[in-house]
């Protein structure tokens, strides 16, 4: 199922959402100006891979643009495609301004960087040695689904569901959309093979268990101040 809108109301403009929005496309148009060559290169310059990350291997001196530890967040911004980009946004742009709505703007930011971190390293831990570049920022954009399933478990998404070429368009509770997608993540982590490229299942758990963990912490310090 493919989410296209929800139904829950916010209260202020969403700052964050939208500029994290803009800098990813910023990114990826930037990527695409590189060519094909140089688009790979920026994706082992700028992408999080673990070996280096863990100081396994170290990147040619060419490539090592940033210090290891900061592309634990320039790898958030970075995407491999169109329709990872757009995939991404759209799950952003649909539920991040519930969220920023309920932290606050700040708050917001740190918190969606927060769960990017986790979700990296969530993918990395278990394989430091892997030579693959993470990029995308599906592992801090889960972390915001999981806030959201918790604070507006009712609140109503619309979302198509293809049934052979009819795309049928259905509301449902946040609660089975994000619980289902968090359950599709589970199952392709389970049947992926070990050591290889592709999506990042692993980040999208980690990310959105952060998000859970993660959100009491900011309510409390949203109602302290």
């Amino acid at each position: 199922m493919i989410p296209l809108h929800d139904d829950n109301p916010t209260e202020t403009v969403p700052l964050f959402t939208v500029g994290l929005i803009a800098a990813c496309v910023a990114v990826f148009l930037w990527q695409l100006g590189l060519g094909e060559e140089g688009g790979i290169r920026a994706l082992y310059s700028f992408g999080l891979v673990p070996a280096v990350l863990f100081d396994h291997v170290e990147l040619p001196e060419a490539l090592a643009r940033v210090p290891a530890s900061a592309t634990l967040f320039t790898s958030m911004f970075m995407h491999g495609g169109w329709a990872h980009l757009l995939g991404n946004l759209l799950y952003l742009w649909i539920f991040g301004n519930n969220i920023e709505d309920r932290f606050g703007h700040l708050r917001f930011l740190l918190f969606y960087l927060l769960c990017g971190v986790a979700a990296a390293l969530a993918q990395a831990l278990p394989d430091t040695a892997s030579q693959v570049p993470m990029v995308g920022a599906s592992g801090a954009i889960s972390g915001v689904l999981g806030a959201y399933l918790l604070l507006f478990p009712q609140a109503r998404v619309l979302v198509v569901i293809p049934i052979g070429l009819y795309p049928y368009t259905v509301r449902l509770p946040a609660l089975v959309v994000l619980g289902f997608w968090f359950l599709l993540q589970l199952v392709s982590q389970l049947a992926s093979e070990p050591g290889q490229g592709g999506v990042a299942f692993r980040a999208h758990i980690g990310g959105f268990v952060a998000g859970m963990a993660l959100l009491p912490v900011f309510l409390l310090s949203r109602r302290r101040r």
